[in-house]
């Protein structure tokens, strides 16, 4: 399974140039399951919300059915992955909470992170798998 980082998501709608090589093959192989966290979808509203990303013709609410034209799953936040978030070790590279919650979903769902967000290696040995 691989759960895309929000920026993967909007690039795969509508700047797929933007995707590494690695990141555009692995999104276009129907054989993997893609997935996008419902934090993903409450990220991009909120900073649409307060004037912080601008997302053109499109609104926050049209990017569900992206996904599914596209094929990605939604993952939903579960009771399990929302009350253990404090045990994800704290990094001083990187704080964003929004980051760190997909972070810890890919940890406990296995899954693979696709992020081009480096700063998110320091994650590594704590068990997330990431691909750029």
């Amino acid at each position: 399974m691989y759960l895309l980082d929000t920026h993967v998501l909007l690039w795969s709608i509508g700047q797929s140039h933007l995707l590494s090589a690695t990141a555009r093959n692995m999104i276009r192989d129907r054989v993997n399951e893609v997935v996008v966290s419902s934090v993903s979808l409450w990220e991009i509203s909120l900073k649409y919300g307060i004037g912080k990303l601008v997302l053109g013709s499109m609104a926050p609410d049209d990017i569900p059915g992206y996904c599914d034209s596209l094929g990605f799953r939604i993952l939903d936040l579960d009771p399990a992955s929302a009350t253990t978030y404090h045990t994800l070790p704290r990094v001083a590279e990187h704080r964003d909470p929004f980051d760190r919650m997909l972070v810890h979903q890919c940890i406990r769902q296995r899954a693979t992170l696709v992020t081009g967000d480096s700063r998110l290696a320091h994650y590594e040995p704590y068990g997330l798998a990431r691909i750029w």
